[in-house]
């Protein structure tokens, strides 16, 4: 297993992005959001230009390479009613801005769950292939991460999704089941079963989150833990993976000082970046005790 962490996690800065990689012992990151001073922080297809430009060259000073992009592509922030064209000039900047740094995996989503039962499959189907299409014939695997968009509605969903998309991989996240309600189900739908869906998309895992947390019924929300301590079958899912020979990235998210789509969760700098490496750490006796 090829281990790393989604960076911004442990700070906004490159630098510090790039410090917690080498104190953990890691040689890959997964860039999402960066910040390089001087220059708005924003996802690393997103940056200006000459930010980039600084950032690459810190990048390959350092040695650490960044081993997927956690791009905005079709996310839980964008409709599949809202037109095409800014989707397709993301993956245009991903695209050349992955080729730069030597980056093969970018994590794509299909667009924000709908109101009501009109999901609008076939137009999501259709933005998905054309996606897939273009960062594929850059020599790029795009991962479709289980999230709060359409394939993220349910096991069945991400399958209808992976037949519909030739060559979409998928980037299982063990967290995001847990807050996440089962729509193929009727009303009152439970929440997802996190061992059911990485059975089922298991034939196309590329890449994994490891995130975990358990329900609180009485709060109705999510409580982010450490690395097995939760209800994402973190252990059995890392174990699963290695009887299965499974050799490529698992990156850490662990949400427990920042969640990036929730801007009420905080910490300092310092608490955020300590958090960053103890969930690394964590992880490693997970990965050496298999």
């Amino acid at each position: 297993m090829i281990l790393m962490g989604i960076s911004d996690e442990a700070g906004a800065l490159v630098e510090v992005q790039i410090k917690a990689t080498r104190e953990l012992g890691w040689n890959f990151l997964e860039a999402r959001s960066v910040e390089v001073p001087g220059y708005p922080k924003a996802n690393i297809h997103d940056v200006e230009s000459q930010a980039f430009d600084i950032l690459e060259r810190q990048v390959k000073e350092s040695g650490v390479g960044v081993y997927c992009f956690g791009s905005t592509i079709g996310n839980w922030a964008k409709k599949i009613t809202d037109p095409f064209e800014p989707t397709l000039e993301e993956v245009s900047r991903a695209i050349e801005r992955m080729q730069r740094l030597g980056s093969r995996y970018v994590r794509v989503m299909s667009y924000a769950v709908e109101e009501g039962t009109e999901q609008h499959e076939e137009e999501r189907f259709s933005r998905m292939r054309e996606i897939t299409r273009r960062f594929l014939d850059a020599g790029i695997t795009p991962v479709h991460e289980n999230c709060m968009n359409y394939g993220g509605m349910s096991p069945a969903h991400a399958l209808r999704l992976l037949e519909n998309v030739p060559g979409l991989r998928w980037v299982y996240d063990t967290g995001n089941p847990i807050f996440n309600n089962d729509r193929s189900k009727p009303e009152p739908q439970p929440k997802q079963d996190g061992w059911e869906f990485y059975q089922k998309v298991k034939p196309f895992i590329e890449h994994v989150h490891i995130k975990d947390a358990y329900w609180d019924t009485e709060k109705d929300e999510a409580v982010y833990t450490f690395p097995g301590e939760g209800q994402g079958y973190v252990k059995e899912i890392l174990g699963d993976l290695k009887k299965s020979g499974y050799e490529k990235g698992v990156s850490i998210e662990p949400h427990i000082a920042v969640v990036f789509h929730d801007t009420s969760v905080s910490s300092s700098a310092e608490q955020q970046y300590r958090s960053y490496v103890e969930y690394g750490e964590r992880l490693n006796k997970l990965v050496a005790a298999l």
